[in-house]
């Protein structure tokens, strides 16, 4: 597994981490059992990164993570987690008092005297484009409650907005064979200010993982069923904003490009991680064979595997399906 650096922190993350949404909720149940599990599978293969968020099920997936890194004893995982989605979004609601609290939250979740890095999650473009919201992380890593920080963006004008701050390790950003934008600024913007990009929502919620068709249902509690048109968050963190039958068509022609032995996720996966400027995908898993699945990802990047020519595929695709739908909303 490749070991990348994090911005300039000293550390070192793997190029395929893991997303912990569905630990805590928002994609069906998932057990504590099943969960420790997919944490387990994940460092095993050498993942060292391990993304989280205070308001995945309310606390639970922190609090899982925090158990399973004190059963496992000495490791270098870690761990990031997200803040600012326990009030409503509005500009006020990211004050200095919040910040505090969250964090201390977040560090009792996790059993952690500092927090490896905290990820503003998705916050309103007012909060990423104003300067005093980064001196009040600066704050933090002063006071030694957070070691650094970086934000969770929706947008790539919202990404740009968040690497041009000095202080700021990484930004989060959708990006996947649906969503090519951040490849036109971000990425190379990134690249030249050494600021960490972290590829999530990579397999378009499961639309690139080959295992869902027309006929498919999602539970009652899974955002794919309930949140396809925006009415709980944004629409982009669902399909990536792609319809749903255009996105199992797209994924379809991307399958059949593939050679025999190639999945399509392992493909996706391979491609996120080999594109410049990207330091870690983060996929998310339910179960210990979807994070097998995710990790063996990583033998594609050490050769074996055309990504160039998969790479002409995904933007022919791109171009023809979604292009218009898509680029100029994210």
């Amino acid at each position: 597994m490749q070991q990348r650096p994090l911005g300039n922190t000293g550390r070192s993350v793997s190029a395929l981490g893991l997303g912990t949404w569905q630990l805590g909720a928002d994609w069906g149940e998932v057990d504590e059992a099943d969960a420790l599990a997919v944490l387990t599978t994940a460092a095993d293969a050498g993942v060292t990164l391990f993304d989280t968020a205070d308001v995945y099920g309310d606390g639970r997936s922190e609090q899982l993570i925090g158990r399973f890194l004190r059963e496992r004893g000495a490791h270098e995982i870690t761990v990031a987690t997200k803040m600012g989605r326990r009030l409503p979004q509005e500009k006020a609601n990211y004050s200095p008092e919040n910040f505090r609290a969250w964090t201390d939250r977040s560090r009792r979740n996790l059993g952690v005297d500092t927090l490896d890095l905290v990820q503003l999650h998705c916050p309103p473009s007012s909060v990423i484009d104003d300067a005093s919201t980064y001196d009040e992380l600066d704050r933090l890593v002063d006071d030694g409650a957070i070691a650094a920080y970086g934000v969770s963006v929706e947008t790539s004008a919202q990404a740009l907005s968040a690497i041009s701050r000095s202080g700021v390790t990484n930004v989060q950003i959708i990006l996947n064979p649906f969503r090519l934008k951040p490849l036109d600024e971000v990425l190379p913007a990134a690249a030249d200010a050494g600021v960490a990009i972290f590829a999530r929502v990579p397999l378009a919620s499961g639309l690139l993982s080959g295992r869902y068709t027309s006929q498919t249902r999602f539970a009652a509690d899974d955002h794919r069923n309930y949140n396809r048109q925006g009415e709980a968050f944004d629409r982009g963190e669902t399909f990536s904003g792609v319809d749903y039958e255009e996105g199992l068509a797209a994924a379809d022609e991307l399958a059949r490009a593939l050679g025999e032995g190639v999945s399509l996720p392992a493909a996706v996966l391979a491609w996120i991680a080999a594109l410049p400027g990207v330091t870690s995908v983060i996929p998310g898993a339910r179960t210990r064979a979807q994070a097998q699945v995710n990790a063996a990802a990583a033998e594609l990047l050490d050769g074996g595997f055309d990504i160039d020519a998969f790479d002409a595929v995904i933007r022919d695709v791109y171009d023809r399906r979604l292009r218009a739908e898509i680029h100029p909303h994210w």
